[in-house]
């Protein structure tokens, strides 16, 4: 029972790095390289973004949860690892709930990106939450890989 929720565990992590590396090296350049308008590519990317995160969110809580069944001991929150999925949970709440909506409204806010001036206000408080966006996925990123190697060493010492 014990391999059964550490592969529980591994599976929700890599459904979430595995949708977020998938999101950011292949759905958004593909979509800025292939349709028509710069606008219809973000649309297309932030509605993916949107269920990336709730979807990360859900896995990030189930491997705390089956984390939790497995060891049956709170110190199973306060690992490396599970420390690293709770900063992921932390940084895609930020992204999900405080500058994704908030891009969304600059977006309706300016009705085009692609037509709007260089100079617009808008514009740059657009591109500066892009730019706090990308960090937070990076984060996430790297809090994943974090995981992962943190997750592996476990295993690997546990099977010894």
């Amino acid at each position: 029972m014990l391999t059964v929720l550490r592969a529980f565990e591994f599976l929700g992590l890599s459904i979430w790095l595995g949708s977020d590396v998938f999101l950011s090296f292949v759905v958004a350049p593909g979509a800025f390289s292939v349709l028509a308008s710069r606008d219809q590519a973000g649309a297309i990317v932030g509605y993916s973004l949107g269920r990336m995160h709730w979807m990360g969110i859900v896995c990030g809580v189930v491997i705390l949860l089956v984390r939790l069944s497995r060891i049956r001991s709170l110190t199973a929150l306060v690992a490396p690892a599970a420390l690293c999925v709770v900063l992921m949970i932390v940084l895609t709440v930020i992204s999900q709930t405080a500058v994704s909506p908030r891009m969304a409204v600059l977006r309706v806010e300016m009705g085009s990106i692609e037509a709007t001036a260089a100079g617009n206000p808008l514009l740059a408080e657009f591109a500066r939450l892009h730019t706090i966006s990308v960090g937070l996925e990076s984060g996430v990123l790297l809090a994943g890989f974090a995981a992962l190697f943190l997750m592996v060493r476990d295993a690997s010492s546990v099977a010894r």
